[in-house]
């Protein structure tokens, strides 16, 4: 643990490197959005099943299979391709799946794509995670979450047109979210699968793992454009998603509110706005990286899930990015280097180290572009980002670009893929 002290300096990068934690092992650690190999205990020869997924994670369905692959400890490999929204799909994955849809994957050369049908497929061959999906009380699930997302959609996708639309749209949600925990109650209180019978049972089912991914990004953006806090407002939801996040396999695909209320508008076709001052404190909370604490999630370093401290590890994802980081900053490698450091530094001692001057738009510019889990685990970046505005503010109130709404192509990801 790094002394509490003040400091006007920035650590050097050597200094800084002398911090950074060992990382885990990738492949047969914890669940995490860095590998390419997950084994399992199994060889190298035991693998038949390839994943392809989105570099950064963004995806719902693929993190839908992922889930699955990775609470049945399934040996599979992982190939990552950029999504249309943020790059240029990899001319090697249009050969393999010409829609360029994702996810897919490979098992024993035979190629399977939409995710509903990609874990039919897995089921069969490894079993079910829970009740089978095809049993007639899992189909009346799979349609509820269908309900719920379709809900959330006329929601947040249309322009505010007025008080009573927009009523009528939270009002259908809310009655549908009741629904939902209606049936997590009747089935022990823990999990949506009602094939668990005990009930203090970690043993969750792929209903669940249907649900997890919209549920996560609707507890994002609800709060981002509508002003509602679903963890507040369903109590049986906010215990599901902490039963959730006391899981490392689910903490290691979990992102943050910042990266999905920017990364949902151009695969959405649009996120609107309901103003109110709850929405406008929440966003602000949420883009100034200060974040949300519980209501966000109930994952926190006291809760000794974090093998190193968060910011430690937030420094290793940028010590190990640091050249390409200086190299896409709009500061330029020279001008950000020392407002970085300043960043880090601040981060790690606890305390305010001056940025050189006009930096503030550079630092910010990666505040808004830090991707989780892409890039580290949620409270990771949470440090980050608070550091990185921290630092900012010492110098200025400028703004990096705006994140464009209909594209995120400065996430593009090819700049980083060979590190």
């Amino acid at each position: 643990m790094i002394p509490f002290q003040a400091s006007s300096t920035a650590l050097s990068w050597k200094e800084l490197e002398k911090l950074v934690p060992n990382e885990p092992d990738r492949v047969e650690g914890p669940t995490n959005s860095y590998s390419s190999l997950r084994l399992f205990g199994h060889n190298s020869e035991d693998v038949r099943v390839t994943l392809y997924r989105d570099h950064h994670a963004w995806c719902p369905y693929c993190q839908k299979v992922w889930l699955w692959l990775e609470w049945k400890r399934i040996p599979y490999k992982v190939k990552k391709v950029t999504m249309r929204c943020y790059g240029n799909k990899e001319r090697w994955y249009l050969k393999k799946v010409s829609s360029g849809m994702l996810p897919a994957i490979e098992i024993d050369k035979n190629l399977i794509t939409e995710s509903d049908l990609i874990l039919e497929t897995l089921e069969q061959l490894y079993g079910p995670l829970g009740s089978k999906l095809n049993e007639t009380n899992i189909l009346g699930l799979r349609n509820l979450e269908r309900q719920l997302f379709f809900s959330w959609c006329q929601w947040l996708c249309r322009p505010f047109k007025g008080v009573k639309r927009e009523d009528v749209c939270r009002d259908t949600f809310r009655s549908i979210a009741r629904r939902v925990e209606q049936e997590i109650e009747s089935n022990g209180g823990n999990w949506i699968d009602p094939s668990k019978k005990e009930i203090n049972s970690n043993s969750l089912g792929s209903i669940d793992v249907i649900f997890i991914p919209y549920v996560e990004r609707m507890n994002a953006s609800l709060a981002y454009y509508k002003g509602y806090s679903l963890r507040q407002e369903h109590p049986i939801i906010n215990k599901w998603l902490t039963n959730l996040e006391s899981l490392e396999v689910y903490r290691g695909t979990q992102s943050d509110f910042h990266t999905h209320s920017h990364d949902l508008p151009p695969q959405m076709g649009g996120c609107w706005i309901t103003p109110s001052p709850q929405q406008k404190s929440l966003s602000i909370a949420i883009d100034s990286g200060e974040g949300l604490g519980r209501l966000e999630t109930s994952w926190a370093p006291g809760d000794n899930h974090y093998l190193f401290r968060p910011e430690r590890i937030a420094l290793a994802r940028i010590i190990k990015h640091r050249i390409n980081l200086l190299k896409v900053n709009p500061l330029g490698p020279n001008k950000f280097d020392q407002p970085l450091r300043a960043a880090l530094t601040s981060m790690l001692m606890h305390t305010p180290v001056t940025p050189a001057t006009g930096s503030a738009r550079g630092l910010r510019y990666l505040k808004d572009r830090v991707s989780v889990p892409r890039d580290m685990p949620v409270l990771a970046a949470r440090e980050l980002r608070q550091a990185l505005e921290r630092t900012a503010a010492l110098d200025s109130k400028d703004q990096g670009p705006k994140i464009s709404i209909s594209n995120r192509f400065d996430q593009d990801p090819s700049p980083f893929i060979d590190n």
